[in-house]
């Protein structure tokens, strides 16, 4: 829990600094909070590496930049063409994490989709012809702000779960390891048996045949 609050102060921090001091410009002021915010949640959640999941947010983030551009290029302004838009977007995002083979997170692409839609949805509303310039700006913003968010809280949040569960494995060899040699409610340990100078003395065992001895018959032989 100690690292969750550090990882939150240290994006509270970060974030107002950017506003604060507009190093994305004041037009990409407005998306520095919500870039900030999805940025610290790819960083916290422990679910893969840190690599992986900023591959697959950049790669959301990408097919939601492109469905734009497909909606203002080929597909009419209504219901239908957003449609066929987020069908585009979602499925070529459902490709690309099983073309990962599990090594991205399928979470991970969805907030980069997000980041974008949020970001960019009312500006493009307001003047779509407009898309090759203003989805740049608006992009770029909230990939710098998710940067911001991403840097700040990963090195901060706990280990994914992989990396426990590998520590806990270890830590029980361990222990099953120290257990074989500790001995338990006061029975001592038996050690390896050593075949050189231990002489095998079994429970049930004949007693060794001794040599016949010669006696003579009890019978007197008859005379020729």
């Amino acid at each position: 829990m100690k690292r969750y609050v550090m990882a939150g102060l240290v994006l509270a921090v970060l974030t107002t600094v950017v506003v604060g001091t507009s190093l994305l410009g004041a037009e990409g002021a407005p998306v520095v909070l919500l870039g900030a915010a999805l940025g610290g949640a790819l960083g916290l959640v422990p679910d893969g590496s840190v690599a992986a999941r900023a591959v697959g947010f950049v790669a959301g983030a990408l097919l939601a930049w492109v469905g734009y551009v497909l909606r203002a290029a080929a597909l009419p302004d209504s219901a239908a063409g957003r449609a066929v838009a987020a069908l585009v977007v979602l499925g070529i995002g459902v490709f690309v994490v099983a073309a990962a083979r599990g090594r991205v997170p399928a979470w991970s692409p969805l907030l980069g989709v997000a980041a974008v839609a949020g970001a960019y949805e009312r500006v493009y509303a307001a003047d779509p012809s407009a898309v090759a310039s203003t989805s740049v700006e608006t992009v770029t913003s909230v990939l710098l702000a998710a940067a911001v968010g991403l840097l700040a809280t990963a090195f901060l949040a706990p280990a994914s779960g992989a990396a426990r569960a590998a520590g806990r494995t270890t830590t029980s060899r361990g222990a099953h390891a120290d257990d074989t040699a500790t001995p338990v409610r006061g029975v001592p340990v038996v050690g390896p048996r050593d075949e050189s100078t231990s002489t095998a003395h079994p429970v049930f065992s004949s007693p060794a045949p001794q040599a016949a001895a010669a006696h003579p018959s009890s019978h007197p032989q008859p005379e020729a």
